[in-house]
């Protein structure tokens, strides 16, 4: 059995829900923070200092992540975690939306082998913290990873999360398995698979297909249904209605500090239907719109009632 990783992603998986997710749920080896970028005057954002502070995360398992253009801004964000008392930290180089990548940063380093060399050379720099990665196969060629792979095995990473799509398909298309068993031949650090599992039996049949996995990472399959790390740790099979179940225990608690944490009826009502959209499909089209296109908390409650209605 290997190790499940709760992937980061942006206006989810925020402190709240890690917390919420690790104490009713569990199953998970450690849940990896959404990314963490400096703003133009070389601060961290208000959002992603309250999502790192200690506090906010005691108890649970976490791996703050960041993502840096260059060398600079590799060392600031270190500087700032470090100062936070975070040791570990895990450079994204992976991320496909547009804003980052056409700003040099994510998966749009990947084509460029010297900027790659000199985020590398950063990490060994610091010698007092542990450096993971988490990538892609390239930005527009699948064969970008090629040029990289040496200067990756020399750098002193503790793992390398690969996502085997290039960045111009987003969460798109399929993923490139074979591409991922080229790349584990040539990798010499422990090697996490991530990317379209939404099931715990797909986490056995990569066991099967790649025996020297050291973990998957998974995202929105967890987002979909909260159990599926705990359903391959255990090796149980839950129903709909338990999974459903589990959405729900996670959504009341993100109500709870919705309604006493924030500030007015328009911000609640934006945090709570955020939590909704990943379940596009998921629920009836009706059920759907009276959770995100409600105008008021009133009607949000009312949408809540249908969810529990339909799905428990």
């Amino acid at each position: 059995m290997i190790p499940v990783y709760f992937a980061p992603l942006q206006g989810y998986t925020d402190f709240l829900y890690r917390k919420l997710h690790c104490q009713q749920v569990g199953g998970v080896a450690a849940y990896y923070t959404p990314f963490v970028r400096l703003q133009p005057d070389g601060s961290l954002r208000n959002k992603d200092q309250r999502d790192l502070l200690p506090q906010n995360n005691d108890g649970i398992p976490i791996v703050p992540q960041i993502i840096a253009r260059d060398a600079d801004e590799f060392d600031l964000l270190c500087n700032h975690l470090h100062d936070m008392g975070w040791r570990h930290i895990d450079l994204n180089m992976g991320c496909p939306f547009p804003l980052q990548t056409h700003a040099g940063r994510g998966c749009g380093l990947l084509p460029y082998p010297e900027k790659v060399a000199t985020l590398m050379h950063a990490i060994e720099s610091k010698s007092d913290m542990t450096f993971s990665v988490k990538m892609r196969l390239g930005l527009e060629s699948a064969h970008d990873w090629e040029a990289l792979i040496p200067m990756l095995n020399h750098a002193p990473l503790s793992h390398i999360t690969l996502h085997p799509r290039i960045g111009k398909q987003q969460y798109k298309g399929e993923v490139d398995r074979e591409a991922f068993g080229r790349f584990a031949e040539q990798c010499q650090h422990p090697l996490i698979y991530n990317g379209n599992i939404t099931d715990a039996d797909q986490i056995e049949a990569l066991e099967q297909v790649f025996p020297t996995l050291a973990g998957v990472m998974v995202g929105r399959g967890l987002l979909r249904n909260p159990l599926l790390a705990l359903e391959y740790t255990t090796g149980q099979r839950f129903d709909n209605a338990r999974r459903w179940q589990a959405v729900a225990n996670l959504h009341d608690g993100i109500l709870a500090y919705a309604e006493t944490k924030l500030q007015g009826e328009q911000q609640q009502l934006s945090y709570m239907q955020a939590f909704w959209e990943i379940f596009q499909g998921l629920l009836s089209k009706k059920t759907y719109k009276m959770l995100t296109r409600c105008g008021n908390m009133r009607n949000y409650k009312e949408g809540y009632v249908a969810f529990r209605r339909e799905c428990l």
